[in-house]
């Protein structure tokens, strides 16, 4: 990022959201959940100019800002009028390089290819990796020093989401640090401060790609298995998927698979901190814990929206969709809105209906692995209270710098 493009953020950061002009708000500033400041500008919208249009970003272009639940489901939950293909995030794909995923289409190739590996997270499978999560989750939290401060980001957050996903696709348990950086790299860009351009995005992604495609000719030549890899080698619909296609869905497992549970993991610690008489609760009723966990991921929601692009004409909160529009569903205002959910500004662990919250989307995209998101979340928080009185948080949070991925970089906290 420039310096000059450094001082436009500052200056536009600084700036009381209630004072901006609406047609000067800029809602992919990849600082924009830095101090919360986007929860002031999304209840504005939602009050002002709920379905509203950005012009001429000179990066995406213009695009309509989906602001409250009930517009937000209407969308999500129509996938003939707005449709995924292409796109998941405000940004066209690159001609020159393309990572088609099946969250990016629409049926039947979406549905077919969606099959292949859902099985992986179905019931009985869950059942059978809870055992490993915890034994995981007690080896991390027995590891963690007491008394002196460290970043439960990077010890608890990633180290937990990074086995897990080492898991799914049967990876090189030595190797699964290169699957947290697939992912920073995956949705980053020159202004994250995780990669320095595109060219070097592409060619971490071609790395990515090159040792997946070793383990998809092991896994082809063997009989199915139950990891992902081999699902998709075996896969009907994906066993003859061209090599970008096949990074795509990767890049989709991966941060599917580590950026909602990492985010809500670290965002736990900050709400219940943040909330003291919500953590006396939780201490006072473990049995909370299942109820608390929905909670966490509404109130983090940790990819902040998903894109659609209009099919056809309609109207939509009174403003009138064109074939071709791209819309942008803020999951993260959605959740806070009081109109669909009451009290939507607090965080409750005890909440009623906890899970009525848009964080996995709804829908045929709806999250595949949103129940195992919950469960390593739940297994976390049990052995927590087992061990730990008190995570205190310490320090200064860090957020990624991000518009897409709602999550944290540092989270100082010392175990009392």
């Amino acid at each position: 990022m420039s310096e000059a493009t450094d001082t436009t953020d500052t200056q536009w950061m600084s700036r009381d959201p209630d004072t901006i002009p609406l047609d000067q708000l800029d809602l992919i500033n990849p600082q924009l959940f830095h101090n919360d400041y986007h929860v002031k500008i999304f209840e504005r919208l939602r009050r002002e100019s709920p379905v509203h249009l950005q012009k001429d970003h000179e990066e995406v272009g213009s695009f309509w800002n989906v602001t409250r639940y009930e517009d937000i489901m209407a969308v999500d939950t129509n996938h003939d009028s707005f449709s995924s293909d292409g796109s998941i995030t405000a940004v066209d794909p690159d001609e020159e390089f393309p990572l088609p995923m099946f969250i990016a289409m629409d049926p039947p190739k979406h549905d077919q290819q969606r099959k292949e590996v859902s099985s992986v997270v179905q019931p009985s499978n869950l059942a059978k990796m809870e055992s490993t999560i915890r034994q995981r989750v007690c080896d991390i939290l027995d590891s963690l020093p007491r008394g002196e401060e460290f970043n439960w980001v990077d010890l608890v957050s990633i180290e937990l989401t990074t086995q897990m996903l080492a898991t799914l696709f049967d990876f090189p348990f030595e190797d699964r640090r290169k699957l947290t950086r697939w992912s920073d790299v995956a949705t980053a860009d020159e202004h994250s401060g995780i990669i320095e351009s595109e060219d070097q995005r592409r060619a971490e992604l071609y790395e990515c790609l090159e040792y997946f495609t070793g383990l998809w000719n092991e896994r082809v030549n063997e009989p199915p298995r139950g990891d992902l890899i081999s699902m998709l080698a075996h896969g009907e619909s994906t066993k003859n998927m061209d090599p970008v296609e096949y990074l795509g869905n990767l890049v989709l497992l991966i941060v599917g698979g580590n950026d909602t549970t990492r985010n809500s993991i670290s965002g736990g610690i900050k709400f219940l901190n943040e909330n003291p008489t919500e953590y006396q609760k939780l201490r006072d009723n473990h049995g909370l814990i299942p109820n608390m966990v929905p909670e966490i991921i509404r109130y983090q929601t940790p990819l902040a929206y998903m894109r659609r692009t209009a099919s056809k004409d309609s109207v939509l909160g009174g403003q009138n969709i064109k074939e071709g529009d791209k819309l942008l569903m803020w999951y993260v205002s959605g959740n806070r809105d009081s109109r669909s959910i009451e009290d939507a500004d607090k965080f409750l662990i005890d909440r009623k209906n906890a899970r009525r919250h848009l964080s996995f989307g709804f829908g045929i995209h709806r999250c595949m692995g949103n129940r195992l998101a919950e469960m390593q979340l739940r297994v976390l928080w049990e052995e927590i209270m087992t061990r730990f009185d008190n995570i205190e948080l310490v320090g200064k949070v860090e957020m990624v710098n991000s518009n897409f991925v709602k999550g944290y970089s540092k989270l100082p906290v010392i175990i009392r």
